[in-house]
C-alpha cells in the first residue's frame, strides 16, 4: 500500500489472550506512525479478516500483524503459510513467548520482519516497530528500479541497528531502546525513562547513570520547576547530530 509520510500504518493485533491483545494494541496507540486496525483472537479469525470476511474489519487497511505464535486453534507458522496460499500480502512482526529456534528460523523464511519475545518492555516494543518504519519509509523513497547500495540500505533496515558501546549491567535491549527514544535531542528523568522502560524510578536511574558512565549518555539539569533541578540525561551533542 503506498502512503505518503504523513500517513500511518494500520495494525492488526493477532493473539489469544485478551488481556495481551488488549496490551500490545494499547502500545501500537502509543506509536505516532501506527494505529489499531482490529484485533483477532484465533487463527481463523485473523485469515478470515485478511481475506475480507469480517465487515467490521477492514482489510485493506492492514499493513502489519502483530502475531502471536502460540494461537487457540492453531500455530502462527501455519498462519503464515496460509497467508502465502491464499496470496495474502502483509507484513508481520512476531510478538510470542515461543523461543525455538525452529520456528524462529519459519518465521524469518515466511517473511516475519521482527521477532519480539515475550515479556518484553515498551521501549523494546517501540524500537523494533520503529525500525519497520525504517524500512517502509525508505522502500516509498527508492527508485523502481534500485542500485546495489539502495538494496543494500533497504537489507540494513531490516533490523534495528545497536551500538558498538553499550554500559555493563544495563541489559542491551533496554539501551537500545533509550538510544533510539533520545533522538532528536529528547532528553528523560529518571521518572520519565522508568515510565519508558517500564521500569521502578529507582532502577531507571541506575540504568541512565551506568550508561552516562560510560559516556554513553550525557547528563544535566532540568530547571524550570520549584525546588531543586532534576537531572536528565540526554545523547552527547556530537552523537545527537549525528542522527
Amino acid at each position: 500500500m503506498s502512503r505518503s509520510s504523513e500517513q500511518k500504518f494500520g495494525v492488526l493485533v493477532v493473539e489469544d489472550e485478551a488481556i495481551a491483545g488488549r496490551a500490545h494494541a494499547n502500545y501500537v496507540s502509543r506509536l505516532d506512525d501506527f494505529y489499531v486496525v482490529g484485533i483477532a483472537k484465533n487463527a481463523s479469525q485473523a485469515l478470515a479478516v485478511m481475506l475480507g470476511q469480517v465487515p467490521t474489519i477492514d482489510a485493506k487497511a492492514i499493513d502489519l500483524i502483530l502475531l502471536d505464535m502460540n494461537l487457540g486453534d492453531g500455530h502462527g507458522i501455519q498462519l503464515l503459510r496460509a497467508f502465502r496460499t491464499h496470496r495474502v500480502n502483509v507484513d508481520a512482526i512476531a510478538v510470542t513467548a515461543s523461543r525455538e529456534v525452529n520456528v524462529v528460523h519459519n518465521a524469518k523464511s515466511l517473511g516475519v520482519f521482527q521477532y519480539i519475545v515475550k515479556p518484553f518492555t515498551f521501549p523494546v516494543f517501540q524500537a523494533k516497530l520503529e525500525a519497520y518504519v525504517a524500512y517502509r519509509r525508505s522502500l516509498e523513497d527508492s527508485p523502481e528500479e534500485a542500485s546495489q547500495q539502495d538494496i543494500d540500505a533497504l537489507m540494513s533496515s531490516f533490523t534495528s541497528k545497536p551500538k558498538a558501546r553499550l554500559a555493563k549491567k544495563v541489559p542491551a535491549d533496554i539501551q537500545h531502546a533509550v538510544l533510539a527514544a533520545m533522538k532528536g535531542g529528547r532528553a528523560f528523568s529518571a521518572a520519565e525513562a522508568g515510565d519508558l522502560m517500564g521500569v521502578s524510578r529507582v532502577t531507571a536511574r541506575r540504568y541512565l547513570e551506568a550508561m552516562a558512565d560510560a559516556e554513553i549518555l550525557k547528563r544535566q539539569p532540568r530547571y524550570g520547576s520549584a525546588g531543586r533541578p532534576v537531572l536528565e540525561y540526554t545523547l552527547p551533542d556530537d552523537e545527537d547530530e549525528e542522527k
